[in-house]
């Protein structure tokens, strides 16, 4: 199917107030944070839970999310440690696991556990920054308590879109230095690009060739339970995480007209669990070590299918099944140093494990079709040494660099056998400059190595559109030197105004590429430029009469060049989005116990180049309204209406790779379903 519109994983907003960046100092509000308690540097800013009083919080993540010029970032949960972890800390620590997300974390800690909040950016002595410019260390109180927090939220929508409810429990014990959890969910899969619309394919001179409705329905779910451990052990702290979980998606659509009808279908159930632990142990006064093990492990079944009948006759069903059995394992060591206060070194190493074997199978009416790689076994053996130092050589500086050293065997067996060894250096450099605690200036260098998505190593199939992708057995990780500038500027207590340049040498870039037989893969089609200008802007109303009130801007611009493999010709990188704005508003009623806001996209999309078509969707008007309220400090009920008026998903399939003549273009109007979520929360 063409790529599917994610209003969850958008950037934000426009850069026409970046000239307030050279304005004269602002008057701060008396509820500006000040530098942490015994910081000796200006780059860590405190929140106590005074800050967030008129918000009346229930959780450390409702706290979080409300820190000014900060979003909370779970992690991409790529393969390993580095990077695949999000900007959240708790105690100066992440979770002992890659899926115990911080948001999970913050969202069963309550408000009243909450001592503190520290924003520390562009680095500090004893943390890891994980690559993140900015992260957030949640300090909790060291007391007994006992907390249950019980969610429900249904999703409603217009018309005959499926109607999903999720629910979670969780229960969680302090007790001076221990802590436990329990956590148990059935959560809701979503998609918020549900809708119908009509489908029209015209041939190269704009002749109708075909006009069709057009239906869609996409949900899913999961059950899970998870729990958790910490405490004093063996003169150290050991953090303990143990999930279990079943999951499930489904996906149909339907296309019709006087004399066609076609139907596909997707099917898919899977099993997946984790262990994880992490030990702490101070060896002596500025000496830590931790060692941290994770095991993730999974198994998948699904199915596509794929019917047509046109004039009456039926054409052979398609069908592409699947099965898959995926594992991790990872561990890590490292030892903190701190030599003094401005300068602490950190030396470390981690080994990893990765594996993914694939059954699949692609039949014509019945009749088995052969693709590359559908019956393939992947494994990666990866190891890793780093070392990074963090120096503040003066209050306002701070500087760190660093050094990773990775080697891996990638090993492939089954249809085909490969195995190749790879070796990467990546290092890093950072300085940030905080003249004063409400500007920073902060730059980055970088190499970046990133991380392969096994599941490109298998065929694949879009059935709804025809298209049937091969794998690729010479798959390497995507390389990246990275410069990157960061202003941030600071204001009126709440406002913030943050721009970021960047500039990426890519090097084996991933997109779409040739195979023999008329087949496309995901592969390496050569380097190519990425230039990246982010601007994120939040300015208080208190001053203008509306009280409690603020507006954001962001948004960012990318412009990416490649060589396309199949023309030659120069072009964007894949399902890179151009840009894609958002603006916000909300308001903090104390009065009524009430907080409201919106959210608008005026405009959203991105395109993809295969060899033999290129596709993409473009949306516009995509609007979230919420509200909610608080009547105790205990009772929290939101509610959240999401409107997005129409986009357009389209296609333009060639007869030939060499000419590249069009064979046909397909457009699909469609108008999303609204829906409504609401969401009860009861903290006790």
């Amino acid at each position: 199917m063409p790529p599917r519109p994610t209003a969850r994983s958008v950037l934000f907003a426009p850069a026409a107030a970046v000239a307030l960046l050279s304005a004269g100092t602002c008057p701060v509000l008396a509820q500006t944070p000040a530098p942490a308690a015994g910081a000796t540097d200006q780059g860590v800013l405190v929140f106590t839970p005074d800050f967030f009083a008129a918000q009346r919080p229930n959780t450390a993540l409702d706290m979080v999310e409300r820190i000014p010029g900060f979003s909370v970032e779970d992690g991409d949960g790529s393969r390993g440690f580095e990077g695949a972890v999000g900007n959240v800390l708790v105690n100066g620590a992440r979770p002992a696991s890659k899926t115990d997300r911080g948001s999970a974390v913050l969202g069963r800690t309550l408000a009243r556990q909450v001592e503190r909040i520290e924003l520390i950016r562009g680095g500090a002595p004893g943390i890891d920054m994980q690559g993140y410019p900015v992260v957030v260390n949640v300090i909790l109180r060291n007391e007994a308590s006992r907390q249950h927090v019980v969610e429900v939220t249904p999703y409603l929508f217009e018309g005959d879109g499926t109607n999903m409810v999720s629910a979670r429990y969780q229960f969680t014990a302090r007790d001076g230095e221990r802590s436990w959890s329990l956590t148990l969910s059935d959560g809701a899969d979503v998609d918020d690009s549900n809708g119908g619309g009509t489908s029209v394919r015209r041939d190269a001179a704009g002749q109708v060739l075909r006009r069709e409705r057009f239906r869609e329905d996409d949900y899913g779910g999961g059950t899970s339970v998870r729990g958790n451990y910490a405490g004093p052990m063996l003169g150290g702290r050991i953090d303990l995480t143990a999930r279990l979980g079943v999951n499930d998606y489904h996906e149909e659509s339907e296309l019709t007209g006087d004399d066609v009808r076609r139907l596909s279908g997707f099917d898919w159930d899977g099993e997946s669990g984790e262990i994880g632990a992490v030990y702490t142990w101070p060896l002596r006064a500025g000496l830590t070590s931790e060692t941290r093990f994770i095991h993730e492990f999974g198994t998948s079944e699904s199915v596509a299918v794929s019917s047509r009948r046109t004039g009456g006759v039926a054409a052979p069903e398609q069908r592409f099944a699947a099965t898959d059995e995926s594992g991790e394992t990872i561990l890590r060591s490292l030892l903190q140093i701190e030599r003094s206060p401005r300068l602490s070194v950190e030396i470390g190493a981690e080994v990893a494990y990765n594996m993914l074997e694939v059954d699949q199978a692609f039949s014509v009416g019945g009749a088995p079709v052969p693709l590359p790689s559908d019956q393939i076994k992947v494994e990666e053996t990866r190891g890793e040494v780093f070392a990074r130092a963090t120096w503040r050589p003066r209050t306002d500086l701070t500087l760190e660099g660093g050094l990773r050293l990775e080697a891996s065997t990638i090993r492939q067996s089954g249809d085909a056998d490969a195995e190749k060894t790879l070796y990467y250096a990546k290092p890093r450099v950072l300085a940030t400059w905080t003249p004063m605690a409400r500007i920073q200036l902060r730059l980055r260098l970088e190499r970046e190595v990133g991380q392969l998505d096994f599941d490109d190593f298998a065929a694949s199939a879009e059935l709804e559109d025809d298209t049937v992708f091969g794998g690729n057995v010479d798959l390497e990780p995507e390389q990246r030197w990275i410069a990157e500038l960061a202003l941030e500027r600071r204001f009126l207590g709440d406002g913030i105004i943050a721009v970021t340049l960047r500039h990426d040498e890519i090097r084996d870039v991933i997109d779409r590429l040739p195979l023999d037989g008329g087949l496309s893969a995901v592969g390496n089609i050569g380097d190519g430029t990425l230039d990246r200008l982010d601007v994120n802007i939040v300015v208080p109303l208190d001053r203008i009469g509306f009280s409690g009130g603020q507006v954001g801007f962001r948004n960012t611009w990318n412009q990416s060049e490649v060589i396309d493999p199949t023309t030659g010709e120069t072009r964007p990188i894949s399902s890179l989005r151009r840009s894609q704005a958002v603006i916000s508003v909300q308001q903090d009623l104390e009065r009524w116990r009430l907080q409201w806001g919106a959210a608008w996209l005026p405009l959203l999309g991105n395109t993809s180049y295969d060899p033999d078509q290129t596709s993409g969707f473009r949306g516009r008007d995509f609007l979230e309204l919420w509200a909610e309220y608080k009547p105790t400090t205990a009772w929290a009920i939101r509610a959240q209406l999401t409107v997005w008026d129409d986009f357009v998903a389209f296609r333009e399939v060639y007869s030939d790779r060499s000419a590249r003549r069009i064979d046909f273009v397909e457009t699909r109007d469609i108008d999303p379903r609204t829906f409504l979520q609401v969401r009860m929360r009861r903290t006790f």
